[in-house]
């Protein structure tokens, strides 16, 4: 018998349900599914998408876990909180590093290399959000480190 996936009903919580519609989404990296709740019959719409081959994460301290793209999206609106940056936008440029990554060959990836490419992505995106992303990736030891990566980006921008 395949693998199926129970969904959970956000409005019940019942565990059995229709679908009635599905197609892949705008994105190309994901499955749309609306459904239909057996139990309460409100409809809810689902996304699948596909995470196999993703490398394992090796932390600073040495451990490993999964790659978590749930993970990285949070931290992206952390850094983005008031920003004029939709989650959309977010969204594609996690799902840029997750095509990176599944086309790598790397069985493992650092959470330096992880944060260089979000850094990169991020700075063309917003640079206040850059620079918040910065201070917690950089670990800036005290603060005229991170007047001098203020002092770069300053330098790098088209009116600085």
């Amino acid at each position: 018998m395949p693998y199926a996936r129970l969904v959970k009903c956000p409005f019940c919580g019942h565990l059995e349900d229709k679908v009635t519609d599905s197609r892949v989404a705008s994105s190309g990296c994901e499955i749309r599914r609306r459904r239909e709740c057996e139990g309460c019959q409100r409809r809810f719409t689902t996304y699948e998408r596909i995470e196999d081959g993703l490398p394992v994460v090796v932390k600073k301290d040495g451990r490993r876990e999964d790659f978590d793209r749930q993970k990285m999206l949070q931290g992206l609106l952390i850094a983005c909180r008031k920003r004029p940056v939709s989650t959309e936008r977010l969204e594609t440029l996690v799902d840029t590093i997750v095509r990176e990554l599944q086309d790598g060959t790397a069985r493992e990836v650092t959470t330096a290399d992880l944060g260089g490419r979000v850094i990169t992505l991020l700075r063309v995106v917003d640079e206040i959000a850059y620079i918040r992303f910065a201070s917690v990736y950089h670990s800036f030891r005290d603060v005229d480190e991170f007047v001098r990566e203020l002092g770069t980006l300053v330098k790098s921008h088209p009116t600085g």
